[in-house]
């Protein structure tokens, strides 16, 4: 068995991916977000935060 096997799909057997995102408390899906909105999350930059013991 191989476990490292990636799967290969043809388009029409792909599932659209849903994006949502907490935007002022509220979770919104991107699409509902205009162009600028859409940019804007797309430049984010994400870290985390180093842990002070």
């Amino acid at each position: 068995m191989h476990q490292n096997t990636p799967v290969k799909l043809k388009d029409e057997e792909r599932t659209r991916c849903e994006i949502w995102t907490r935007v002022m408390g509220y979770h919104r899906p991107l699409s509902s977000f205009n162009p600028g909105k859409q940019s804007e999350h797309d430049e984010r930059k994400f870290f985390q935060e180093k842990t002070v013991l």
